[in-house]
């Protein structure tokens, strides 16, 4: 059975998140574009902007602003804690993620819109268009985008886009093991993926980061992000890691059994490493089976 809002025309409500980090030289810009392009679309919408602990005159700027509800985090709890805590405040079935850098384009956001009665997430798909990573993150990247497309067993063009759709109630189920760093984005592709929810990816360009602003991303989310994935992989399909190395170890442990029995004495390590693999698979079908049950659960 399909969900109610899949069947219902695009939608007409919108909460619109935005975390805000230090942004004070170009929040109100940004604000005001976006207030702009949604009055155009005539719908009813809301824009909740989160002050993660910024140190400059973020917060009193956004006190000033018209058209935004304003919640403050009391320090800097992470992109991902900023979302969550707009996505628990948000009076619409329907939220929408959007940078605070300048990046994002706001006439892209009825292109979203479109594609609300069809499914569960829409996010924003960057490679076709002009952006570029910085040098050091595309090492990375590209690794996290191998590991991610095998473990969903689905080639996604864009992992961690931030500018994205997505309804509300679908998403809060997940929220207890969603980061609070960076990688939200990122493990809530994974998450809706693996758990056969409907994801569309849109082709966007975005702008060049406003030149007052600056990344907050470290070399360091990188390592964050991919202990993320294979939790995540954990919670919703644990076969896709342990069926492999149980092979790898069985193809190497039947190796050496030939050659064991070739010199008419099987080692103590040839055993191992066959008991090692047997074990291996069987945890795999034990973490499978419990992860088809926490699902059920949490239907």
């Amino acid at each position: 059975m399909q969900n109610n809002h899949l069947e219902n025309q695009p939608i007409k409500e919108l909460s619109i998140i935005i975390p805000v980090f230090n942004e004070g030289a170009v929040i109100e810009k940004i604000i005001k574009k976006l207030v702009e392009e949604l009055k155009n679309l005539k719908i009813n919408y809301e824009i909740i902007t989160i002050n993660d602990g910024s140190s400059d005159n973020s917060k009193k700027i956004l006190e000033n602003t018209n058209f935004v509800r304003l919640i403050n985090h009391p320090y800097n709890k992470g992109y991902g804690a900023a979302l969550k805590t707009g996505i628990k405040n948000a009076k619409f079935s329907w939220v929408m993620f959007y940078d605070a850098d300048g990046q994002h384009k706001a006439e892209y956001i009825k292109e979203f819109i479109k594609y609300s009665n069809k499914y569960d997430l829409i996010a924003g798909d960057r490679s076709q268009g002009i952006y570029v990573r910085p040098t050091l993150r595309k090492p990375g990247l590209w690794l996290l985008k191998i590991i991610a497309n095998y473990l969903v067993d689905f080639k996604i063009p864009d992992l961690n886009c931030g500018f994205r759709l997505v309804n509300k109630n679908a998403i809060k189920k997940y929220l207890h093991f969603m980061p609070n760093g960076f990688s939200l984005s990122t493990t809530s592709t994974l998450a809706f993926l693996k758990d056969g929810k409907n994801v569309k990816f849109l082709h966007i360009e975005i702008d060049k980061r406003d030149e007052n602003t600056k990344s907050t991303v470290k070399a360091h989310h990188a390592l964050t992000t991919l202990m993320l994935l294979f939790r995540l992989i954990m919670i919703f399909s644990p076969l896709r890691i342990f069926f492999p190395i149980s092979l790898f170890l069985s193809i190497i442990g039947f190796g050496f059994l030939i050659h064991d029995l070739s010199l008419l004495n099987i080692s103590e390590s040839t055993i191992f490493i066959l008991l090692t693999s047997i074990l291996i698979f069987f945890f795999g079908l034990i973490a499978d089976q419990i992860s088809a049950l926490r699902r059920e659960i949490n239907k």
